[in-house]
């Protein structure tokens, strides 16, 4: 069921962090119905996780017939969020005025790269200029070389579609007490800058530096980085803790003498290079008999493939098969109102006719529709 069952949610459909959000919320139980275009399916509809555990429903907002259906449909939800850029749902007629004043609790969501307002608002862009202007993407990367793109796991997933999450829940929690709706005003550009909060507190105690590739957490560090293994494959070590320090120099068979002051970073480049060395002797594989399951702090590196198929993630069911692929299972996890198995996503439009005659829309008025 999810601790969100009894949530109706509507999601504007759109790209990326949109849908993520909607599927985080699905997966926490809400009842989410996604409003999509009119038009055809994609054959890939059916392998886009991002859709899965939704009612799907076609509209055309761009005429007053579709418009209004949806305003109906807001009538009966809890909240409602969309990604346009600023002014967009306004122009098509379902902004936050026009959709409060049929709902006065509902919850507005509105999520965009730039946020509402500022100078950049209403500007093009992507992940990549979102953490660039936040510091994010700046501290990325190897020393010397230029900065790397994380994917677009820090603007879009978590300084956008998670933090608009967690606002939609934040804020149905306290429409709950006050009987009042809102609007959100999720901007990737704020969720990346609170993502780096704690590297804002290392700088100021002068214990991170500005130069990327140089610090405890951004490879800089011989104890805390990505090391080739004998097959070409890679591992991690993640050894911060002296005592977790000490068992990486035991076990990878490293002189103490040599490794004594850890947090020396004048020596960091040498010692990166004996590590290196060390983990060259033997496969990735080799390596996890003698490591993983330590104190070391390590893990193999895997891709999308190997992860799924690793006994840690095999026993906790952290992937599973929905429809047609294996796809990340439902996080976090709840002792009592478990997330089920999320339904595989659906065609565009194929709750259109169920969700419209929920509402009292007879056959008439569903074919003008």
């Amino acid at each position: 069921m999810g601790p969100l069952h009894g949530f109706r949610i509507i999601e504007l459909a759109g790209l990326g962090p949109g849908p993520f959000c909607g599927m985080v919320l699905a997966d926490l139980g809400a009842e989410v119905i996604s409003i999509e275009r009119s038009g055809s399916n994609p054959p890939a509809v059916a392998l886009d996780c991002s859709r899965r555990g939704k009612r799907s429903v076609a509209l055309n907002l761009k005429t007053p017939a579709g418009v209004a259906a949806l305003l109906d449909l807001v009538e009966t939800a809890d909240a409602l969020f969309e990604g346009f850029r600023p002014g967009v749902a306004e122009r098509l007629g379902v902004g936050p005025e026009q959709c409060m004043a049929r709902n006065p609790r509902l919850v507005y969501g509105r999520m965009t790269g730039w946020g509402q307002f500022g100078p950049l608002a209403r500007a093009a862009g992507h992940d990549i200029n979102y953490i660039s202007l936040t510091g994010a993407l700046h501290a990325i990367g190897r020393p010397g070389e230029k900065p790397v793109p994380p994917l677009n796991l820090v603007g879009d997933f978590g300084g956008g579609g998670m933090f608009l999450a967690l606002g939609l829940v934040a804020a149905l929690l306290e429409t709950q007490k006050s009987g009042q709706g809102q609007v959100i005003d999720a901007a990737m550009t704020d969720g990346s800058a609170v993502l780096m909060a704690m590297f804002h507190s290392m700088h100021a105690m002068g214990i991170h530096s500005l130069d990327r590739g140089t610090n405890k957490l951004d490879g800089g560090a011989h104890f805390y980085d990505t090391y080739e293994t004998r097959d070409g494959k890679y591992i991690s070590i993640g050894s911060i803790e002296p005592q977790f320090y000490a068992q990486l120099l035991d076990v990878a068979g490293l002189s103490e003498d040599l490794f004594r002051d850890q947090l020396n970073k004048e020596n960091w480049p040498e010692l990166k290079q004996a590590v290196a060395e060390a983990f060259a002797q033997k496969t990735r594989d080799e390596w996890c008999e003698l490591m993983e399951g330590t104190d070391i702090c390590f893990a193999p590196v895997l891709d999308l493939e190997e992860a799924a198929s690793h006994p840690h993630n095999v026993t906790r069911k952290t992937y599973i098969r929905v429809g047609e692929m294996v796809q990340p299972a439902p996080a976090p996890r709840f002792s009592r109102t478990v997330s089920g198995t999320p339904s595989p996503a659906k065609p565009y439009g194929a709750d259109t006719e169920a969700v419209f005659t929920e509402l009292g829309y007879d056959s008439e008025k569903l074919s003008a529709l």
